[in-house]
C-alpha cells in the first residue's frame, strides 16, 4: 500500500463520555478486518481501552491510537475520553488529528460533551463530522437531535442520510448525496431501490444540501442562481469544500454497538473528510531565521515532527506518541530536539493499534506512530532535521484546577511517590506536582476529583505504592494592627556565669513582610549582641499569638535595654527578644490574615445568577463581568479557603459547562468566625 499523505486521514473520535466512542472505534476496526470480532466495554476487551483503569472503570482515562486501511487509505483513530477532567486528551488529539468525528446520541438534544466537542473543534479550526449513535435504541430521535443541532449551530449542519427505519430499529440509510439507498446486512450494507416513503425527504435534503453547496464556492453560487439547481458531483464538490473550510458539518446515523451504518460512515470519511496531504501549514519558529513559519505536508521535506503524548511504563520506559509534519523519521537515525537542545536517537519505531505496537522502520509526512526510550523528550516537543531547525509551538494544557495535599501512606515510601507522581506528571501534562511554601505541603494539582482518583490508582498500578490525598492547608497568616511596647528580660542565675539580656521593643504594622531596626542610645545594648536580638524576633516569626500562623508586616524596633558585663551574651538578648516578641504582638491587636484569589469564571449566559449567587455564599465579591465568545466571564475574588474544591461545585452548577482560573491576589483580614473555626 502507497503510504502517501494523500490517502491518510487522521481523525480524532471526541464527544460526551457514554456515547460510544470507544465501541465506534471497535466497529471500525472489526469492519477493516483488523480484529476477528467486535471487543466490549464491560468485558474490557476493547482495542483502545487496555488501561488498567479504563477496564475496571469502563470507560476511556487516556486517548489511545489505532489504525486500520479502508479502500486503500490508512485511517487514523484517536479515541479521546469524554468525561470533563480529561481536557489535556483533547488537547492533544486536536494537535495529531487534521479532523473530528464527534460522537453524539439519538437523545434529540446536543449534550454538553457534543455541544463542547464542536466548539472546541471549530475554535481549533479542525473539519468535522457528527455520527449520531444509539440507532438501535428505543425512543432514538434523529430528527430531533438533527434539529438541535441545526439550531445551535445555524447553518453549518448538513445531515447528508436518511435513516430507514423499520417500528422504531434502523435498518438502513438514504444516502442524499448518491441518491442510493442502502439496507443492512450480516455482510455488511446492501443496495437497495429508495424505499416510496423517503422519497419526499430526500429530495428535500438534496435541496439543501444543494443550496449548502453553493454557498462554499461562488462558481457554483453563480451556477445555481442561474439553472436552480446542482448537479450530484457539483453538490458534492461544494460540501467537500464546505467541510475543508469548516463551514459544514456533515451528519450521519446509525448503531456503533449493533455495527449499522459504520461502512457507511468510513466510506463517507474516506471521501469526503481532508487528506493529511490537505492539512493547512502548521505553525512553528524556523530557529534559523527566527520567524514563524507553516510547516507544510511536504513527504521529501526535511523532517518536522512533535510528539502529542508520553506514555510512561516502569517495564517497557517511555513511549511517545508523534506525528510526521514533513519529511520521513527512520530508525536509526539522529534528530535534534530543539526544546531541549539535544540530539535523539531513533532505535525503534511503530505504528500503533491500542497497546500492541507494530516496528516499522519509516513514518512519513502525515502519518502518526510511536518512539520508544527517548531519553530527553517529552509530550509537545519537536523532533526535526538538525540542518533545518524548527520547533512547534507548545501544546495548551489546561492547569490544575483542584489541588490535594499528597503524602505517602507507608513511611519510608516517601521517594517512591513523589518519584512516581513526577513520572505520571510528565505523562500528563494536564496534571501538576507543585510543592506550597507557605505550608510546606507537596500538592496534586488535577482537573477534578475523578482526575485526581485515577492519578492515585495509577500510582499503585505502575509503581507499586500507596497516598493519601487529602484537602490542603490554606495558608493563613498573621499580624498586628496597632503599635505597642514590650519588654523582656531574661535573667538565669547558676553556680558560674549566668544569662542575662534585657530589652525594650516597639512592635508596629509596616508594608513589608519584616522589617527590624534600632534606635539605642548610649549603649545600652551593646552593639555586638543587636543581632542576636533581630535573630530572636525572626525565629518567633513563623509562629503567631493567635493560632500558631506565621506573622507578617511587622516592624520590630529595639530602642533600649541593659546588660550586664560577664552574663550578659547573644543567647541571652535572643531569649530576651523572644519575650518580647510575645508580649509585645499580645498587645498590639493581632489578627488573622487569609489568602484572597482572583477568580476568572466563563459560563453560558443562563448560569450567571447561580455562580454569582453562590459566591456571595462564599464571601466572594463580584469585580467586573464581559461577554467573550458566547461565555460571560465573571472575574471575582473570594478568600482561598471557600474555594479549595470550586472546581466540582462550577462543574455541578454548569452541567459541565464552566471553566474557571485561580491565582493569588493578596492576604486580607479575616472575619472573626474563620479564627474560631481554627481555634476549634
Amino acid at each position: 500500500m502507497d503510504l502517501s499523505a494523500k490517502n491518510i486521514r487522521n481523525l480524532a473520535v471526541v464527544g460526551h463520555s457514554g456515547e460510544g466512542k470507544t465501541t465506534l472505534c471497535e466497529a471500525m476496526l472489526f469492519n477493516a478486518g483488523v480484529i476477528e470480532r467486535m471487543g466490549k466495554i464491560e468485558n474490557g476487551t476493547t482495542v483502545c481501552d487496555f488501561d488498567e483503569q479504563e477496564i475496571a472503570r469502563r470507560s476511556s482515562v487516556s486517548l489511545a491510537v489505532a489504525y486500520l486501511n479502508w479502500k486503500d487509505v490508512k485511517l487514523n483513530l484517536i479515541d479521546v475520553p469524554g468525561f470533563y477532567d480529561f481536557e489535556g486528551e483533547f488537547n492533544s488529539a486536536m494537535r495529531a488529528a487534521g479532523s473530528a468525528l464527534v460522537v453524539t446520541g439519538a437523545n434529540g438534544i446536543v449534550t454538553v460533551g457534543a455541544e463542547k466537542a464542536i466548539n472546541l473543534c471549530l475554535k481549533a479550526k479542525k473539519p468535522l463530522v457528527v455520527f449520531i449513535n444509539g440507532m438501535d435504541k428505543e425512543n432514538a430521535d434523529y430528527y430531533g437531535t438533527v434539529h438541535a443541532l441545526q439550531e445551535q449551530y445555524k447553518g453549518k449542519i448538513a445531515p447528508i442520510q436518511i435513516p430507514i427505519m423499520e417500528g422504531n430499529k434502523m435498518t438502513g440509510i438514504v444516502n442524499a448525496l448518491t441518491g442510493k439507498a442502502y439496507k443492512f446486512t450480516n455482510v455488511g450494507p446492501e443496495e437497495i431501490p429508495v424505499p416510496e416513503i423517503y422519497r419526499r425527504d430526500l429530495e428535500e435534503m438534496q435541496s439543501s444540501l444543494m443550496e449548502t453547496a453553493a454557498e462554499n464556492d461562488e462558481v457554483l453560487l453563480d451556477k445555481y442562481f442561474e439553472d436552480g439547481f446542482l448537479s450530484r458531483e457539483d453538490t458534492i464538490h461544494g460540501i467537500r469544500k464546505g467541510i475543508f473550510n469548516i463551514n459544514v458539518i456533515p451528519v450521519m446515523a446509525g448503531s456503533a454497538l449493533q455495527n449499522k451504518g459504520v461502512i457507511n460512515l468510513l466510506n463517507e470519511i474516506v471521501n469526503y473528510m481532508p487528506q493529511a496531504a490537505e492539512r493547512a501549514g502548521i505553525p512553528a519558529t524556523d530557529l534559523k531565521k527566527d520567524v514563524v513559519t507553516g510547516i507544510a505536508c511536504e513527504e521529501n521535506g526535511p523532517l518536522a515532527a512533535q510528539v502529542f503524548k508520553t506514555a510512561v511504563d516502569p517495564f517497557v520506559g517511555k513511549m511517545n506518541y508523534l506525528r510526521v509534519c514533513r519529511g520521513t523519521l527512520r530508525t536509526g537515525a539522529d534528530v535534534l530536539n530543539p526544546n531541549t537542545n539535544t540530539t535523539e536517537r531513533i532505535n525503534a519505531l511503530y505504528l500503533v493499534r491500542g497497546k500492541k505496537l507494530e516496528p516499522v522502520s519509516a513514518l512519513g509526512a502525515g502519518d502518526i506512530g510511536a518512539v520508544s526510550k527517548l531519553a530527553n523528550t517529552g509530550t509537545g516537543d519537536t523532533l526535526c532535521d538538525a540542518n533545518t531547525p524548527v520547533r512547534f509551538d507548545p501544546i495548551p494544557f489546561p492547569k490544575g484546577v483542584l489541588s490535594m495535599a499528597v503524602s505517602a501512606t507507608v513511611r519510608g515510601t516517601e521517594d517512591k511517590v513523589f518519584g512516581g507522581l513526577n513520572r505520571l506528571a510528565e505523562e500528563d501534562k494536564s496534571f501538576q506536582i507543585v510543592k506550597n511554601p507557605d505550608t510546606g505541603e507537596t500538592l496534586a494539582c488535577g482537573q477534578g476529583e475523578v482526575h485526581l482518583e485515577i492519578i492515585k490508582k495509577k500510582l499503585k498500578a505502575k509503581f507499586g505504592v500507596d497516598a493519601d490525598f487529602k484537602t490542603p492547608s490554606v495558608a493563613y497568616k498573621e499580624t498586628i494592627r496597632s503599635t505597642s511596647t514590650a519588654e523582656g528580660k531574661y535573667k538565669k542565675q547558676t553556680g558560674g556565669h549566668g544569662q542575662y539580656g534585657h530589652v525594650k521593643m516597639r512592635f508596629e504594622p509596616c508594608e513589608k513582610d519584616f522589617e527590624f531596626s534600632e534606635e539605642v542610645v548610649g549603649g545600652t545594648v551593646p552593639k555586638n549582641y543587636i543581632p542576636a536580638v533581630e535573630k530572636g524576633i525572626v525565629e518567633c516569626l513563623p509562629h503567631g499569638m493567635l493560632a500558631d500562623y506565621p506573622v507578617i508586616r511587622m516592624k520590630a524596633v529595639l530602642f533600649d535595654g541593659s546588660s550586664h558585663p560577664v552574663d550578659s551574651s547573644e543567647a541571652a538578648f535572643k531569649a530576651a527578644a523572644e519575650l518580647a516578641f510575645k508580649e509585645g504582638m499580645k498587645n498590639a491587636n493581632p489578627v488573622l490574615l487569609e489568602p484572597i484569589s482572583r477568580l476568572k469564571i466563563a459560563v453560558p449566559e443562563q448560569y450567571v445568577g447561580d455562580i454569582m449567587g453562590d459566591l456571595n455564599k462564599r464571601r466572594g465579591r463580584i469585580i467586573g463581568m464581559d461577554a467573550q465568545d458566547d461565555m460571560q466571564v465573571i472575574t471575582a475574588e473570594a478568600p482561598q479557603g471557600e474555594i479549595l474544591t470550586y472546581a466540582t461545585s462550577l462543574r455541578s452548577m454548569t452541567q459541565g459547562r464552566g471553566k474557571f482560573s485561580e491565582s493569588f491576589a493578596r492576604y486580607e483580614q479575616a472575619p472573626d468566625i474563620v479564627l474560631q473555626t481554627l481555634k476549634k
